[in-house]
């Protein structure tokens, strides 16, 4: 079988590594090594630039500096990822990046949550000063094969179409809750088809 790369899982806001125990026990399946780390997100009051350092070490400590990476996050963790890819250098080594329900312009859920004290939250209110970054620097991912899971009914990543990066593949999925993105079967076997592609 041919080597595939590590795929990096990172998951979003009040869930732990667990939420994808559904796509980590068909990697397991097949074979594809995979770190999933959990990140304390404090209820939303952890900064997404310090959530990402924190990813970046823990990464450094398994990896390595060069050694090539698939990323994929689930909600805020596609935002994690998409910051640890332009700010710190990870598009040097990412081959594929997979965001799946991710808010990259932001969601009408973070507008009632006030700046302080949940500062990763309101990182991901419409036209926040991160998501503007981020969108400046979007030639970063030139390089990069991105594709993006999301689907029309998401409640909470509102309106759903807006966790579309502007680039890349789009896949469109029939689900009703922001969870069943990474745990519905069909959904699922969506990912890894796409992971093992």
């Amino acid at each position: 079988m041919e080597k595939r790369n590590p795929i990096i899982l990172i998951h979003g806001l009040w869930n732990t590594s667990s939420i994808f125990s559904s796509i980590t026990s068909k990697l397991d399946d097949i074979g594809i090594e995979y770190f999933a780390p959990t990140l304390k997100h404090s209820y939303g009051m952890t900064s997404i630039i310090d959530l990402t350092n924190i990813l970046n070490k823990l990464i450094l400590e398994k990896y390595g500096l060069e050694k090539e990476l698939d990323i994929l996050g689930f909600s805020m963790g596609g935002i994690i990822g998409r910051y640890w890819i332009q700010k710190l250098n990870g598009y040097k080594r990412t081959r594929r990046f997979i965001s799946i329900g991710s808010p990259h312009k932001g969601t009408l859920i973070a507008q009632i949550v006030p700046k302080y004290p949940f500062r990763g939250i309101s990182e991901m209110k419409i036209n926040s000063n991160l998501l503007r970054e981020l969108a400046k620097n979007d030639f970063f991912l030139n390089d990069i094969e991105c594709i993006n899971f999301f689907t029309f009914w998401d409640l909470m990543v509102f309106p759903g179409w807006w966790t579309n990066l502007n680039f890349g593949k789009k896949i469109s999925v029939k689900v009703y809750k922001h969870r069943n993105l990474v745990r519905n079967k069909y959904v699922v076997d969506k990912i890894i088809s796409v992971i093992t592609m």
